[in-house]
């Protein structure tokens, strides 16, 4: 609780501007699919089987993953609200359409004899019985509507439209409940809320509807055209990875960029999802920098026959040539420290089964319950290449994001994981990490990635970042990791401080 009254203290401005940032986009996904789906059960109302048609369209698109979808939608029309309020919209008209067509044709046949009989036309049924009689229906199916926004617009901070999910993001990257809870913790009180309020709404007239809609289609019109005029323009959008270390890099980037360059604005995306995700927001123009590591880039964004060098001078230059050439995009130079993949074991489990090396897994294979990264999962450079130069076959692998694989094997639910080298979370849960002694592994020197384009139209961006070629020991990143995972200090903070300790700002 402590944790929390201090966060709130801290950091309420940010935290309202989540909130609100969370309510404009679950409001406006709302909106546009009751715009969508209302009038579409009304139409449809006498056509069966064109009605069960797009119910069954309605129900698929239900089933598509919301990053899948998200990640579908990225290079169409890129990162922030719209996509996030285009798959909200796609997951809210199904129940809205739905309920507004049951509640509009399971009315009493009779009442439609009735009103034929009096001569009634059909948009008169429709405003004097027809809608009035389907409404509690409706307002249902708004209301579940509602509950699934609130709930999924959490994922809109990993494609940069922010909302309460940042914090709930932050929360499980960092290890702070605090930030965890504060985020789930509105969202829920926000349900609630809304849910309440459209319960209140359900009861006016359909007159008074109307006005109500209305005024709030000027309100949020005016806001939009309000913050489009007063909004700063944004130079620069630098994204990063889940976890503190990108964040903290993303956090210097932008130091060393506005201090350099007053005029302009950087505008950062953290803990915006795995490599490709990035690479895509990249290439399409959605995002202009973020960091990368040389032995990503070999194994999972070129193609190449060659065997990567175990040299990270060497591998840095070939992956620099290779990213120009295939994808023309600009690599700068690279951090001094290496982040390079791990594979760890509790102290207890290494001791029973005498493992010092990844080599020594082979004898215990059929034991062995892991919990992996996404991005080591699937890449070449990690498990499956790791199963292929080690010759191993093990019982189980999940996948996980990465601080709750930490968690899960503190609290025995697996007895392997990947790490990077820098994780403070080795020492923390003093865990074992094995020598990669076939020297899988390549060298992941960190760096910031940019389109030719982009490196072409600012090149004193290039120059400003270059500052930090060369710099950042392994045991300075690991001790700024600790500062943030463990001890919860914010990572713009400790960015801050490292650049001013060595003098990269005045």
């Amino acid at each position: 609780m402590s944790s929390i009254i201090h966060i709130l203290q801290t950091q309420g401005g940010e935290i309202w501007s989540a909130l609100g940032q969370h309510i404009s986009i679950s409001l406006i996904s709302l909106f546009i699919a009751a715009i969508i789906a209302i009038p579409l059960a009304i139409v449809l109302m006498t056509h069966k089987r064109i009605a069960e048609v797009i119910l069954q369209i309605t129900s698929i698109l239900q089933t598509i993953p919301s990053l899948a979808l998200l990640g579908i939608l990225i290079p169409m029309v890129g990162i922030g609200t719209v996509p996030a309020i285009i798959a909200l919209v796609v997951y809210a008209v199904m129940p809205i359409f739905q309920n507004t067509y049951s509640g509009l044709t399971t009315i009493d046949p009779d009442l439609d004899e009735a009103a034929e009989a009096f001569g009634l036309s059909r948009a008169k049924k429709l405003v004097k019985f027809q809608i009035p009689l389907a409404m509690p229906m409706i307002i249902s199916g708004i209301r579940i509507a509602m509950v699934m926004i609130i709930g999924t617009a959490t994922l809109a901070a990993l494609i940069g439209a922010g909302g309460l999910g940042t914090y709930i993001l932050l929360g499980i990257e960092t290890n702070n409940n605090a930030l965890l809870l504060i985020g789930a913790i509105l969202s829920a009180v926000l349900t609630l809320i809304f849910s309440a309020l459209i319960k209140a709404i359900s009861k006016l007239s359909l007159r008074k509807m109307g006005i109500l809609f209305a005024t709030l289609i000027v309100l949020f019109g005016g806001f939009a055209g309000y913050r489009s005029i007063v909004k700063p323009p944004v130079n620069v959008t630098i994204a990063g990875k889940m976890g503190s270390e990108p964040e903290i890099l993303i956090n210097m980037y932008k130091e060393l960029i506005e201090e350099d360059h007053p005029n302009m604005k950087v505008s950062l995306k953290p803990n915006f999802g795995g490599t490709t995700f990035l690479y895509k927001a990249l290439q399409s123009g959605s995002i202009d920098i973020y960091p990368e590591f040389t032995g990503t880039v070999l194994q999972a964004l070129v193609k190449t026959n060659q065997k990567v060098s175990h040299n990270p001078e060497k591998t840095y230059q070939v992956a620099r040539k290779l990213m120009k050439k295939d994808a023309n995009m600009e690599y700068l130079a690279p951090m001094k420290y290496q982040n390079g993949y791990d594979l760890a074991v509790t102290q207890s489990f290494a001791k029973k089964y005498n493992l010092k090396t990844i080599s020594d897994l082979k004898k215990v294979e059929h034991r062995l319950h892991a919990g992996f990264d996404p991005d080591f999962y699937q890449q070449n450079d990690g498990f499956p290449g790791v199963k292929k130069a080690y010759g191993l076959d093990i019982a189980s692998a999940k996948t996980m994001e990465p601080s709750i694989r930490y968690k899960a094997i503190a609290n025995g639910k697996v007895n392997l994981v990947d790490g990077y080298t820098t994780d403070p979370e080795v020492k923390e849960y003093n865990l074992v990490v094995l020598k990669d002694d076939k020297n899988h592994f390549p060298p992941y020197q960190g760096a910031p990635l940019m389109t030719e384009k982009f490196a072409m139209a600012h090149p004193e961006v290039k120059k400003t970042l270059d500052k930090l070629a060369g710099k950042i020991s392994e045991s300075d990143m690991q001790k700024m990791n600790y500062l943030v995972t463990v001890k919860h200090e914010k990572s713009s903070k400790v960015a801050r401080d490292y650049l001013e300790d060595k003098g990269l700002l005045k």
